[in-house]
């Protein structure tokens, strides 16, 4: 028999954990707060339940829809394994950390750290205005340190988004999902192919085998740049590559931000991936110079002006 509702209720116990509440989640999985048992301290809990291949059955099990869905499911749940076995190598302090992965009901969950704060995407629409420059280069250069790990270790993040960076208290900020994430590949033939988000996913990631690398990252990164600027996504990569009718960041925004901040945009945006910034230590130099100057500043007013900040659930 199907249950009726999709996602855990409050109080269910799974693994070493407690059910408070759901948090959100998004087209494969669902999150929520939850508390260990044995210590009692609040946990973010990941589950992989996609809306569209899966249903739960009473007893809390997840199961494929129907037979056509099967191997979407199982493939899914893989990644998802994946990720969460991905995640939890990656020691830093401006990447979510994982505390455990586990299969249960027939799916995979993962219990994240849980740290109180307020996504940059949510962060962006409650602000509805230009954010400083100060703050950028707060909440911009540990982003850069925590890609550049996950690339010195031979993976790829591929899903930058502003939804993905969770803002801690002096907007510190922390990655989030690596659902996309996977080991990179020295040849084209060997690239597989990928999700995209639009507007943040460059080129590259449009075509079933294009060539992605830290270049990649790059171009996310500097989308995330640009809606902090524009309040929105730029226009998708492969509309761009079209016909290119953005107008460029050194033109569009001049009056608010300096001219090196607009011109590191503008080179992370090019869709010719050749003609971006190859490696994230490019990315750096070229900010650094500001960033010395601004970043004590905007950490303190962060906390000024946010004093109730949300949970890292998406």
């Amino acid at each position: 028999m199907t249950s009726q509702i999709p996602h855990l209720k409050p109080g269910t116990e799974i693994e070493n954990f407690r059910i408070k509440q759901v948090l959100g989640g998004g087209g494969f999985s669902i999150v929520y707060l939850a508390e260990e048992l044995d210590t009692q301290r609040e946990f973010v809990i990941k589950e992989y339940m996609p809306k569209r291949l899966a249903k739960r059955e009473e007893g809390d099990s997840v199961i494929p829809k129907d037979d056509g869905t099967v191997l979407a499911f199982q493939k899914g749940r893989m990644m998802f394994f994946q990720e969460a076995s991905t995640l939890a190598t990656l020691q830093h302090e401006n990447i979510v950390n994982v505390r455990s992965f586990f299969r249960a009901n027939n799916t995979v969950y993962m219990a994240l750290y849980y740290e109180k704060g307020i996504d940059l995407q949510g962060y962006i629409h409650k602000q509805k205005k230009l954010l400083s420059e100060k703050f950028i280069l707060t909440v911009f250069p540990p982003i850069i340190d925590a890609l550049e790990m996950i690339h010195d270790r031979g993976y790829l993040h591929l899903d930058i988004k502003p939804g993905n960076i969770h803002l801690r208290g002096g907007a510190r900020p922390l990655l989030l999902d690596f659902g996309a994430v996977h080991q990179r590949q020295l040849s084209r033939e060997d690239q597989i192919g990928r999700v995209t988000t639009n507007g943040y996913s460059p080129i590259e990631q449009y075509k079933q085998h294009g060539y992605v690398g830290p270049w990649t990252d790059v171009y996310a990164f500097g989308a995330t740049l640009y809606a902090c600027m524009a309040g929105k996504a730029p226009p998708p990569a492969n509309q761009r590559h079209d016909d290119d009718t953005m107008q460029p960041a050194v033109d569009a925004f001049r009056k608010h931000y300096s001219k090196n901040l607009l011109e590191v945009v503008d080179w992370a945006l090019e869709v010719d991936p050749e003609c971006r910034p190859q490696h994230l230590d490019d990315l750096r130099q070229a900010l650094s110079a500001k960033e010395q100057t601004t970043k004590s500043l905007s950490a303190r007013l962060w906390d000024r002006i946010n004093p109730a900040l949300h949970g890292t659930g998406k």
